[in-house]
């Protein structure tokens, strides 16, 4: 579908309430295909590709959280969708966080499943994005050669089953889309936007206090090696009302490692929970009164 003069792609299968899904930085909708068929026999499913990732376009474009957010509520506008409960993972939740802030009259639940945006903690690789020669150095270690020597090994050790290696398979697949060079252009963007060498720029701290009206469900893998399990901690000082559920021998894409028991909690997210109701009055009073002050004390991995 073309939306403002870009092609964007997405899967649109079932029936019911809306369920959107938000792919991670680098990936596209194939990451949610363990999961689209069985979630699609209850909900409507839309999983986009955004923009500048998988087979939407890649133009020089707005590639920030405000932008994707927009995207997605032009999206959901065309497919005649005003409500969705949002589910983003990592850099998606990113975005899921920013379409509740943005909408919250058309968000009615929110999930993050191994999300940014809570807290500065991201691996080297993602920093190393940002930085002044990536494009340069990717230039070289896309090449044919080099990049399907580079696949093989990455997929060789995600082979191993050891933790530290469980999502070299989906690197490997990141790694690929990086062979076109406007796939990698668009990427630095996104990362510029909330990455730096110090770490994750973009935070919910200040503006967690909005989604008190809104059920939200934290998802982690206990072992992701790209952003911290304690992160989830992090998510319950900032949103106390949130769940948190925490997946063991599950990395950082735990509806992959575990499809099955992710369809689940999405099935009791959306069974146990009613849809917010948006109001003006209340969410003029929340900005009106702000956050009580928020410390976030040192976190550990949850029990």
């Amino acid at each position: 579908m073309t939306i403002h003069g870009h092609r964007r792609a997405f899967v649109r299968a079932g029936s019911g309430p809306a369920v959107l899904l938000l792919h991670g930085l680098g990936c596209d909708h194939t990451t949610w295909e363990s999961v689209i068929e069985t979630l699609a026999r209850r909900y409507t499913v839309i999983a986009p590709d955004l923009l500048g990732h998988g087979q939407s376009d890649k133009p020089r474009a707005d590639y920030t959280l405000g932008g994707f957010a927009n995207g997605m509520r032009d999206l959901l506008t065309v497919l005649g969708i005003d409500k969705a409960t949002v589910i983003g993972h990592s850099f998606g939740g990113g975005v899921a966080m920013q379409f509740a802030y943005q909408f919250p009259e058309r968000t009615e639940r929110l999930m993050l499943v191994a999300s940014g945006g809570l807290g500065p903690d991201v691996s080297p690789a993602i920093r190393a994005i940002s930085t002044p020669g990536f494009r340069q150095v990717m230039s070289v270690l896309t090449l044919p050669g080099i990049r399907h020597a580079g696949k093989a090994g990455l997929r060789a050790l995600s082979a191993t089953g050891l933790s530290l290696t469980r999502d070299l398979d989906e690197v490997a697949e990141i790694y690929d889309t990086f062979r076109d060079p406007q796939a990698r252009h668009a990427v630095r963007h996104v990362v510029r936007a909330v990455v730096d060498w110090q770490g994750q720029i973009v935070t919910m701290a200040d503006r967690a206090y909005l989604t008190e009206a809104m059920p939200m469900w934290v998802v982690w893998g206990r072992n992701d090696r790209v952003i911290p399990v304690r992160h989830a901690n992090a998510a319950a000082q900032l949103a106390p009302n949130a769940r948190v559920e925490v997946i063991p021998d599950s990395g950082h894409f735990p509806h992959k490692d575990h499809p099955q028991r992710f369809a689940r909690i999405v099935n009791d997210f959306i069974r146990t929970t009613e849809p917010a109701s948006y109001s003006r009055a209340r969410f003029r009073r929340l900005l009106r009164n702000g956050a009580a002050p928020v410390r976030l004390h040192a976190v550990s991995e949850p029990a």
